[in-house]
């Protein structure tokens, strides 16, 4: 079964992007993926620190 994902579009200050990329190519990242696994290791932290959030089926949206 294919994995889904949902695409965004974000905006970046070029100097974050410059850092965001740097940070892939030693982690042999595509910027994509980096910016996913960066976002994910943040909600790890925040739900550590808080606690989890719960997301339910009427949460997710696939626009």
């Amino acid at each position: 079964m294919p994995v889904i994902k949902i695409q965004s579009n974000l905006r970046l200050d070029p100097v974050t992007h410059c850092k965001i990329q740097k940070i892939a190519r030693e982690e042999h990242r595509s910027l994509a993926n980096m910016i996913d696994h960066l976002v994910k290791k943040e909600i790890k932290r925040y739900e550590m620190e808080h606690s989890e959030i719960i997301v339910t089926e009427e949460d997710i949206v696939l626009a």
